[in-house]
């Protein structure tokens, strides 16, 4: 873990230069949640969330340019259902989110402007090592990449859509195959977020 909040602190202190402004502020919002699983036999579901925390943001002066960080609890929702029985099996997972993301904003005088983002995300389990279904593992730390736009509203509301995609794998389950050879069947989670924030 130690090494993820390093590389996290490298890639703001390189993003943002020293003419930087600074905002804190607050945000909060709703994820939907869809689990890609590696098996046949398995039917997943979307799920809904939030997510809540503390959020900085640096931007340069006149060309738009900057970046911003967050440190957020993440609450996600998760359904897996065996096609064969029928049987659904719910659980909630629990992050902490650490997004660092670039952002260009284009201003529309001092009311509103609108902005683009990505960048990466580093999440860390907090919660459940298992998964109710079966022997999946769950990673205790996940690395995924997040595309994002949105608007700034009077100077202090900022209201966005982000896709989060998952790069490492969430869980993980070491099944026999055939041959006797051990077979990886993984679990990823890419989810859709609607946020606000407030900009103090």
């Amino acid at each position: 873990m130690k090494k993820y909040f390093a590389l996290a602190a490298l890639m703001l202190l390189t993003a943002v230069p020293a003419s930087a402004q600074l905002k804190w502020g607050v945000k909060a919002g709703l994820n939907i949640t869809k689990p890609s699983l590696s098996m046949d036999a398995i039917k997943t579901e979307n799920q809904t969330g939030f997510f809540v925390g503390p959020m900085a943001e640096f931007t340069v002066p006149i060309v738009g340019v900057g970046a911003d960080i967050s440190l957020l609890y993440n609450n996600k929702g998760m359904t897996i259902q065996e096609l064969a029985t029928g049987q659904e099996y719910n659980q909630t997972l629990h992050y902490i989110d650490i997004p660092i993301n670039l952002k260009y904003t284009l201003g529309l005088g001092s009311i509103a402007g609108v902005f683009v983002t990505t960048g990466p995300q580093f999440s860390f389990n907090i919660g459940s090592k298992k998964l109710n279904f079966s022997d999946y593992t769950l990673r205790s730390s996940e690395f995924s990449w997040n595309v994002g736009l949105g608007a700034k509203l009077f100077s202090h509301l900022q209201v966005a859509y982000n896709y989060n995609i998952a790069i490492g794998k969430t869980a993980e389950l070491d099944v026999l195959g055939i041959g006797g050879d051990i077979i990886k069947k993984k679990l990823k989670n890419n989810t859709h977020q609607i946020s606000l924030a407030y900009m103090f």
